[in-house]
């Protein structure tokens, strides 16, 4: 099954230094029938103006992912972890027990990124940061696990979970297959461009919610980048 979810008929707000669009229910949106998928309980879509951002707050017992789309971001917490991660690159934060940080644009330019919550499998471990480079022209024509928990992915930044979070680029009329496997939920968001995913038709940022199937394909319709998160049910 493949349930297509799109960009406009998503929720969020729009703050004015930050527009947000959520696939799941967050903050001041809520829909009790999307409440998560599988383990994913957060993919947020956020604009972020330059010389703006989150300012410290806590987090505890989630795997946070940041995909950057545009732009960069800045992380600081108060284990002492710094790091600015720009367009193309993935950075991680184990919230485990509990962290503190904050999140700046300090770009002169508009940074969009993806947020992608995961529930972790133990709750109360040390908290922990990591960010790492993936070049697009690595991951062109196929899927390339960016963060994972799961076996074979030690190239993936590490989550503590039994999930992956992949990206691929795709350039017109290219596809590519991903086994998902019958016992596992999909979830995949074109970053840019447009995809048909086994005859569902995606426009950029739209999500699609997948369940029940083996393997699947996606096809591009334009030069397209594409993010998926896997995980247990």
């Amino acid at each position: 099954m493949i349930e297509r979810r799109p960009f406009a008929e998503l929720g969020g707000a729009n703050h004015g230094w930050l527009d947000a669009k959520h696939h799941f229910s967050f903050a001041g949106y809520h829909d009790a029938a999307r409440m998560g998928w599988g383990a994913l309980r957060v993919w947020n879509d956020d604009t972020i103006a330059p010389g703006t951002g989150f300012p410290p707050h806590a987090h505890a017992d989630m795997e946070i992912i940041t995909y950057v789309r545009e732009g960069a971001i800045t992380h600081q917490d108060n284990l002492g972890n710094k790091g600015r991660t720009e367009a193309g690159d993935v950075q991680v934060m184990s919230a485990g027990s509990g962290v503190r940080h904050s999140e700046y644009n300090h770009e002169s330019v508009t940074t969009k990124i993806f947020q992608i919550w995961i529930i972790p499998d133990r709750r109360g471990q040390p908290p922990s940061w990591g960010a790492k480079p993936f070049p697009k022209s690595d991951r062109s024509g196929q899927f390339v696990a960016l963060a994972s928990g799961m076996p074979g992915d030690e190239d993936a930044l590490p989550i503590r979970t039994n999930a992956r979070v992949s990206g691929a680029t795709l350039k017109a009329g290219e596809s590519a297959e991903y086994r998902l496997g019958t016992d596992r939920r999909g979830y995949l968001v074109t970053a840019s461009g447009e995809a048909e995913i086994d005859g569902v038709h995606l426009d950029a940022r739209d999500g699609a919610a997948i369940s029940d199937v083996e393997t699947f394909r996606v096809t591009a319709k334009s030069d397209a980048e594409l993010v998926l998160v896997d995980s247990a049910p």
